[in-house]
């Protein structure tokens, strides 16, 4: 990970108090009014630097995003429906931190969803939403550094509350901090299940849609559309829960795994280990021939997935390392009512192949499927998962998106 100092481009004016800030910022901010102990920026505002108090953004108004925002512990930045964000591109990333102990509520509507875009309509144009929380995370030191703002994540609250995020479509993220490193549509470091995260789309970013550092956080209805590496990715310790997860990726677009799944890529067997429990996915890949893994379980990683389709890979299925291959074998990771194009390709078919995938009777392979609009189509074939876990909603079919609730509609690209 790469430290940045990024150096603000607008000095506010110097207070006589501070005891009456509503936000400390490094940013001019333009007719900021006070609005029931929340600032409230006006219509056209460059959003502040730093966040240090509530922050409203106001229905159906269109801001500024220039440079790095950073909102602090104690404070929580509010967006309300409607709401437009365009980053200002240049050679400096434009991104939203959300630090430890700070909150986001980002609450749009299926008619009426926030948009976090940039002025230049193109992939790489800016850098996304960054959430930094105090779940777990499985690295070495138990805490990190955000790769973009180099803020603190990590810790032992599995309940960490960094707020909410509903109807949110991302636009054009990915910008690259160097040859190395870019940014992610969201990415969520350590956050914990207090947190809500349900209807978001990653739009043509130039990286990973959707990217989980550990923590426990549970997602519902996402959408990563012709992301530029990886449409969902998770490593360092994830087990949260996801339902209702669509990957699709253009065949005009260069796109890396629909899902990249790791526990830590440095150690394998550092706790916790991944394990992520997942229903009702959809994971539709371009067929690039050299890209060419749809879901990829590696590096430790266990999983427990039920209800998929996987299709538009040569390798809709791949398995490697021991650690995550023995979970297969042994049980620990589950696979059940998952239907992919072609056969696994695994690493050690001695312990776990296509044959051990298809032994329960409730998997395919070598399947052929149909959708409408891009995604939309399921089989009926699924299972329940709500008898499972009541986090998951009653859907007893395989896929994300079926006809008869579409789901994506009115507020996705």
């Amino acid at each position: 990970m790469r430290t940045l100092n990024l150096s603000c481009k607008f000095m506010t004016l110097a207070l006589a108090s501070s005891m009456f800030m509503m936000t400390s910022c490094d940013k001019e901010e333009d007719g900021a009014t006070d609005n029931g102990g929340k600032t409230e920026l006006e219509n056209g505002a460059t959003i502040p630097s730093n966040i240090t108090a509530d922050l409203k953004l106001s229905k159906g108004n269109i801001y500024k995003l220039s440079g790095g925002t950073h909102v602090k512990e104690g404070a929580t930045l509010f967006i309300e429906e409607g709401v437009t964000i365009e980053a200002q591109y240049d050679e400096t990333p434009d991104y939203i931190l959300i630090e430890q102990g700070a909150k986001i509520d980002a609450q749009g509507t299926a008619q009426n969803p926030i948009v976090m875009t940039s002025n230049n309509k193109k992939t790489g144009a800016w850098g996304g939403i960054h959430i930094c929380g105090k779940a777990h995370t499985n690295i070495q030191a138990k805490t990190g550094k955000s790769e973009i703002g180099n803020a603190t994540y990590g810790g032992d609250i599995e309940d960490d509350n960094s707020g909410i995020m509903r109807y949110i479509r991302l636009e054009y993220t990915g910008f690259a901090l160097d040859a190395e490193h870019e940014a992610n549509g969201v990415t969520f470091y350590g956050v914990g299940n207090g947190t809500t995260v349900e209807y978001l789309q990653a739009y043509k970013g130039k990286d990973d849609g959707f990217e989980w550092f550990g923590g426990s956080v549970n997602v519902r209805n996402l959408v990563a559309t012709s992301c530029g590496d990886d449409s969902f990715d998770w490593t360092e310790g994830w087990n949260g829960k996801a339902q209702f997860l669509v990957a699709y990726q253009e065949a005009s677009e260069s796109c890396d795994c629909l899902m990249e799944c790791d526990s830590n890529g440095d150690n394998n067997s550092l706790e916790p280990i991944a394990h992520p429990t997942i229903s009702n996915i959809t994971l539709i890949g371009n067929n690039n021939a050299e890209k060419n893994n749809g879901l990829r379980l590696r590096e430790g990683t266990e999983v427990t997935l039920y209800n998929a389709i996987i299709t538009g890979k040569e390798n809709a299925l791949r398995v490697e390392s021991e650690g995550t291959i023995d979970a297969l074998q042994n049980g620990k990771s589950i696979l059940e009512y998952v239907s992919i194009s072609g056969v696994v390709k695994s690493e050690d078919a001695s312990k776990y192949s296509n044959d051990s995938f298809i032994a329960n009777g409730n998997n395919l392979s070598e399947q052929s499927f149909n959708f409408t609009d891009k995604f939309v189509g399921t089989t009926p074939d699924g299972t329940d998962a709500s008898q499972k876990d009541s986090f998951f909603q009653k859907a007893e079919y395989r896929g994300a998106v079926s006809s008869e609730n579409n789901w994506t509609m009115g507020w996705t690209l």
